[in-house]
């Protein structure tokens, strides 16, 4: 019998979590269904997908809670939350597997797991750390996976680790890095990555460019220091910011931009879906997160795309990039340093090929999408019931 799986999902934009769950439900279907907690473009991609998804809106009281509440934050959420459940249990009858791919479809799931005694697979896609986490809700997730997490999929050993140093039973975490398909890059000409250039006007000027949603952790504010070390080089910033408190922040960057004179050489393109053909128009991607990333999407699509990448030495960034050969890091929050590994690689084009080719390499041995696919199909058939 082949297991039927309720993915669970809070989220209705598309965030790294949403891309890796778009992949493995287009791979598992028709096996499973997606069930997302509210509406937006999440939904819209796994339609197009094929994907078999539905909509079940939460209360706002629920999914208002962000990760750094205090307890009594949490606390006055527990009715809304114990209403959805009772609604998601009705649902949730009719499948063998329930797998939460973040933490609060997880703490849902628990408890629907829990009430119908089903095994339950939580995909943790975050560092369980004081950086990101109020300690109640730190508690909170730990008491949870320990009591009702079947297994629990970290999708680096930095996440594994900071899990099991919270708290977490290690004997059921399995790690599986994420998975991509290199079609959309290969698909993408350099012609197709001039002419965009040609449309952005930026042609014949060194390109940096930085790909993530607008956030205090994802360390924006850093690049634009190190830019204003580079003159003449030019930053495409891509993204936005997706949840309210994050808003201030995204504010704040283009007052930085005013205040170093960068106005002419930063360019802010929002929410993009043609991250293949952006990346390539890029001399060189950075990842110049502040806090430890639980793995770092735009580091492995950068390989993908052939451009050498910079990261910072921390989270799991240090899993995907071999410093010096598929890549380079730097310590976090240092411009400096950002800016002299930047300008070194723009400096030197044939040794910047190099590393973009042999990062192209590493990327496509470790981080295929059938590698990610079996992985997982390997944890839920440990944790399936039996016919």
């Amino acid at each position: 019998m082949t297991p039927r799986i309720l993915f669970l999902d809070h989220a209705g934009v598309m965030g790294g979590a949403e891309w890796s769950l778009l992949d493995l439900a287009r791979a598992l279907t028709p096996r499973g269904t997606v069930l997302l907690f509210e509406d937006g473009p999440f939904r819209e991609h796994l339609e197009a997908a094929g994907v078999d998804v539905e909509v079940c809106p939460a209360p706002a009281a629920m999914l208002g809670v962000r990760r750094g509440a205090g307890r009594w934050a949490t606390l006055q959420s527990v009715p809304a939350v114990l209403g959805y459940v009772r609604r998601l249990v009705r649902l949730a009858r009719a499948y063998d597997v329930l797998y939460a791919n973040s933490q609060k479809s997880f703490v849902v799931g628990a408890l629907v797991a829990g009430w119908l005694r089903k095994p339950l697979v939580w995909h943790l896609r975050n560092v369980l750390s004081e950086d990101g986490f109020s300690a109640s809700n730190r508690s909170l997730v730990i008491g949870l996976a320990n009591r009702f997490a079947t297994r629990v999929i970290a999708n680096s050993e930095t996440t594994a680790e900071a899990f099991e140093a919270q708290g977490g039973r290690p004997e059921g975490v399995r790690v599986v890095h994420n998975g991509f398909d290199p079609a959309p890059f290969d698909a993408v000409t350099e012609e197709e990555a001039r002419t965009l250039r040609q449309s952005l006007g930026l042609e014949g000027v060194p390109l940096v460019g930085c790909f993530s949603r607008f956030a205090p952790i994802k360390g924006q504010d850093v690049l634009l220091d190190a830019l204003d070390r580079l003159p003449g080089a030019h930053a495409l910033l891509v993204g936005d910011a997706l949840f309210g408190d994050e808003a201030a922040y995204a504010e704040g960057l283009h007052r930085q931009v005013e205040r170093l004179g960068l106005a002419k050489r930063v360019h802010f393109l929002g929410y993009r879906t043609d991250l293949p053909v952006l990346l390539k128009t890029c001399d060189v991607v950075v990842m110049p997160s502040v806090a430890p990333e639980s793995f770092g999407r735009v580091a492995v699509e950068g390989m993908l795309a052939e451009r050498p990448v910079v990261a910072t030495e921390i989270g799991a960034a240090v899993e995907l990039v071999e410093d010096g050969v598929t890549g380079r890091l730097v310590p976090p929050r240092d411009a400096e340093a950002l800016a002299e590994a930047v300008g070194a690689l723009l400096a030197s084009p044939q040794a910047a090929r190099a590393m973009a080719a042999a990062g192209r390499r590493a990327a496509l041995a470790r981080f295929s999408l059938a590698r990610m696919t079996e992985g997982i199909e390997r944890v839920i058939s440990e944790v399936a019931p039996a016919p």
